[in-house]
């Protein structure tokens, strides 16, 4: 039988789409490699990891196909960051995920050239890791956190559930720097409230029982935490010690509520980390980070505990029950 060039290419098109052939297809299909260079171990980030895995899924990356996700965390020792994010380099990771502006810059240092996504970070235009929020430039967009904005109503619920509040101390690594700015909102916020303020100045883990006990000999009444790696990392503690110490007390993300505290008011970190697996994917198919827009939260949670409420000996009236967009019983 005579087998011509038509049947030749005709019983080869039919074997293109045979499984064998698919499997090969797959095992070429790109791994792109994500470095996430975090605050906090995976055990106490797993809410907003999972965040972040959930929004690169519904794009079509998945762990064990074509995507690798490498986490280095400082555990809330920011002097951490450039060694791990040096680490995260020699890997040749396609794209750096930081939280935090000191992991930002840390990874702005480490590297011109590979992508870096901020997940969350303070003030990245004050602090120089992008040129503006509409254009970056550079190696690195992402999203702001917008905790510098928040302060304020963070002050202001505090007085609105204690009408006759005097004293307030503020949980605050004055090492970070975009931290600096953020105390004298606290503390201007609290003055036009006819409150006074203490700094407590915790820079590294260790510092977290002094500053309760520095609180304690001020006779504050209230306590504002801060948003960074130390806080981060030791959210457990902070959220117990100010129970102990009877610290009517506000957060910026839900997690603390999630293991005691009594109320927190932030950006929503399950919507920023979920958004940042967007920004992956546009640079992965081709955008500049550039070229990208650093976004602004545009979700901001109010959660209170009633439960850590019942324990301090509060009630939280109905009236502010109705504002939380979360309530723990």
């Amino acid at each position: 039988m005579r087998l011509t060039i038509a049947s030749c290419l005709t019983a080869l098109a039919l074997l293109l789409p045979t499984a064998p052939f698919a499997a090969v297809v797959r095992a070429a299909e790109k791994v792109y490699r994500i470095g996430m260079l975090e605050t906090r171990s995976t055990e106490l980030n797993r809410a907003n990891v999972d965040a972040f895995r959930q929004g690169l899924r519904a794009l079509g990356y998945e762990e064990g196909q074509n995507l690798e996700i490498v986490y280095r965390s400082s555990d809330g020792r920011d002097e951490r960051f450039p060694g791990l994010a040096s680490e995260l380099v020699s890997l040749k990771v396609d794209l750096i995920m930081t939280r935090g502006t000191p992991a930002a810059l840390a990874a702005k240092s480490a590297t011109g050239i590979i992508p870096v996504v901020m997940a969350a970070s303070g003030d990245p235009v004050g602090s120089g890791i992008v040129a503006s929020l509409a254009r970056p430039g550079g190696n690195v967009t992402g999203l702001s956190s917008g905790i510098t904005e928040s302060y304020p109503k963070r002050v202001e619920l505090l007085r609105d559930l204690l009408p006759g509040l005097k004293r307030i101390a503020a949980i605050l690594n004055m090492g970070n720097p975009v931290i600096p700015p953020q105390w004298r909102i606290v503390e201007a916020s609290a003055r036009s409230l006819g409150i006074e303020a203490q700094l407590l100045d915790v820079r590294r883990p260790e510092d977290v029982r002094e500053a309760f006990d520095a609180a304690a000999k001020h006779r504050a009444e209230a306590l504002v935490v801060g948003l960074d790696g130390v806080t981060q990392a030791n959210l457990r503690p902070i959220a117990e010690l100010a129970a102990r110490h009877r610290l009517a007390s506000i957060y910026p993300a839900k997690d603390y509520a999630n293991v005691g505290g009594l109320m927190t008011y932030g950006s929503s970190d399950f919507h920023m980390y979920h958004r940042a697996a967007t920004f992956a994917d546009k640079i992965f198919k081709g955008a500049k980070p550039a070229a990208l827009p650093v976004e602004q939260p545009t979700r901001w949670e109010f959660v209170i505990n009633l439960k850590a409420a019942k324990a301090l000996g509060l009630t939280i009236p109905q009236w502010l029950l109705l504002r939380a967009d979360h309530v723990i019983e």
